[in-house]
C-alpha cells in the first residue's frame, strides 16, 4: 500500500526506529519502498537511505498475511505523522 510520509521531519531516525520495531514482531520480511529503492522494513539504517522528505510516497509490502495487523500499525504511524 501506497502512503504519503505527513510529518513536517520526514523519516528520521526516531521515526524510522518506530517502524522497524513494529517491524521486528512480523514473522516475513516488511518492505518499504520508494521509487525503485526496495529496503528491510526492519532496519533502522535501511530505512533511513530512502531519504523520505515531508510529501514522499512510500510503498510498504508484507510477504506474509499472518502480519496484516503490523502491516496496518506501521501504516497508521506513517499516516498520522508518527505521532510528532
Amino acid at each position: 500500500m501506497d502512503v504519503i510520509v505527513v510529518n513536517e521531519l520526514g523519516i528520521h531516525a526516531r521515526s524510522a526506529a518506530k517502524i522497524a520495531e513494529l517491524a521486528q514482531n512480523a514473522k516475513s520480511k516488511v518492505w518499504l519502498q520508494k521509487g525503485d529503492e526496495k529496503v528491510d522494513g526492519k532496519s533502522i539504517i535501511d530505512i533511513l537511505t530512502l531519504a523520505c522528505g515531508k510529501g514522499s510516497t512510500i510503498r510498504i509490502a508484507i510477504e506474509d498475511q499472518s502480519d496484516m495487523d503490523i502491516f496496518n500499525k506501521i501504516i497508521k504511524l506513517v499516516k498520522n505523522g508518527f505521532r510528532e
